[in-house]
């Protein structure tokens, strides 16, 4: 296993049309809240649009993704990107525009290409051996951490030094830019023919259905961390510690969260691939405890660090469970049902946290979403432990005249452990 098996001009072309394709989406909240902050209501505006745009890609991502054909997935990518385009260069070209309009085309920016990053990387790891897909999905991470780390500075930089359109119509050129990216690509991925009869025979939302607690899991890994990003800035003040703060703290979790994609990626790790991500979620839980209840920036830095470190490698391992639970056909609409996943997951936190701060100190709000994600974290538990239960006695023959037992080594005789999800 090494980085050596992802370097090559395909996987360069390949996180190009990545960029392209991810950049606006890191960008467009901001962008949406710069851009019409100066009407009437603009900050509530903004955040309306904000929403329009979060409420797009949870629509989107499961509608597109379970009509990702893995054979010619590069038409349906290219009218995703060209969708978003549309939006982004609408919202740029046009900031005067009656509300109701503006929502739509935050809408259409949302939605468009919310299959996009699934089957970006599902392409992904068809372009690399099977051995290295942790490899390439930690670059995937370092990538998206990358651009997430970015993009508010350019957002700002633009909007304040220039022009707030200017933002806008830098996403539409960049995801215009993605789709051209595409034709340096391969038009799909094969699926197994073995794995496709079977998809024929089963439903692919049951097929989808049966990964649940990899989604729950992503959803709830994601809202702890929006909700201590969220709550920052309030934290802050309750330590009496200059809110200017918020920006490089928040900076501190990013670059520790792109260093622990790039560590998860140097070797294999023991344990299965859905108790190791149950591990990761309870020690993120603790080190977003440690945010709440530190008193001293210092401190706060380093517990936010920690947190991302631990957020990198429990999103690898959701990532990598998914490629173990779902069969290739159903992959590319399995991430794009964790994308939507997360974002609802995310909206969640944002009312979770419009809700709790008037009412009680920003500390007990962060407590109260590490609880959550606790008790969701046992819910992905019971429903594993289920799961394989249903799983071992489906799979398990019980002759006339013996007792029932397991036909033989579940892992070490290639059986795959993490069909149990």
């Amino acid at each position: 296993m090494s980085y050596r098996d992802v370097v090559s001009r395909r996987v360069l072309a390949w996180a190009l049309v990545a960029v392209g394709a991810r950049m606006p989406v890191a960008m467009a909240p901001l962008a949406l809240v710069f851009l019409v902050r100066e009407r009437p209501g603009g900050y509530s505006l903004g955040a309306a649009l904000a929403a329009a745009y979060v409420i797009g890609e949870i629509i989107g991502a499961p509608v597109l993704g379970m009509r990702l054909d893995p054979a010619r997935a590069r038409p349906h990518l290219a009218a995703g990107l060209a969708a978003g385009t549309a939006g982004f260069t609408g919202l740029g070209a046009f900031p005067d525009a009656p509300a109701a309009i503006l929502a739509a085309f935050a809408f259409l920016a949302g939605a468009g290409p919310a299959a996009v990053p699934g089957g970006l990387r599902t392409l992904l790891t068809s372009l690399v051996p099977g051995r290295a897909a942790a490899q390439a999905l930690s670059v995937e991470s370092m990538l998206t951490f990358g651009v997430w780390a970015v993009s508010p500075a350019a957002v700002t930089g633009l909007a304040l030094g220039a022009d707030p359109r200017l933002p806008l119509l830098l996403e539409a050129a960049l995801m215009a830019s993605s789709v051209v990216g595409l034709w340096f690509l391969p038009a799909g991925w094969a699926a197994d023919e073995h794995d496709g009869q079977q998809g024929q025979g089963a439903s692919k939302l049951r097929v989808l259905a049966r990964a649940w607690p990899v989604y729950v899991t992503g959803a709830a890994s994601l809202s702890l961390l929006a909700l201590a990003e969220l709550v920052l800035p309030a934290l802050l003040e309750q330590r009496g510690i200059g809110v200017g703060w918020a920006g490089p703290l928040l900076t501190v979790m990013s670059v520790a969260s792109a260093v622990g994609a790039f560590l998860y990626g140097l070797r294999s790790w023991p344990g299965r691939l859905g108790t190791r991500s149950l591990v990761l979620l309870v020690a993120m839980s603790a080190a977003v405890a440690m945010v709440a209840l530190i008193p001293a920036a210092p401190g706060i830095a380093v517990a936010l660090g920690l947190a991302g470190l631990l957020q990198s490698g429990a999103m690898l391992t959701r990532n990598l469970s998914l490629r173990e639970v779902l069969p290739p056909h159903a992959l590319a609409a399995g991430y794009s049902v964790m994308y939507a996943a997360v974002g609802a997951g995310y909206a969640a936190t944002g009312s979770l946290a419009g809700v709790l701060l008037p009412l009680t100190a920003p500390s007990t709000a962060i407590l109260a979403g590490v609880a959550l994600t606790l008790l969701l974290t046992s819910v992905v538990r019971w429903g594993e432990i289920r799961a394989g239960r249903s799983a071992q006695d489906a799979d398990t023959p019980v002759p006339l005249g013996t007792a029932a037992g397991p036909e033989g080594p579940p892992v070490r005789g290639g059986r795959d452990p993490e069909r149990s999800l």
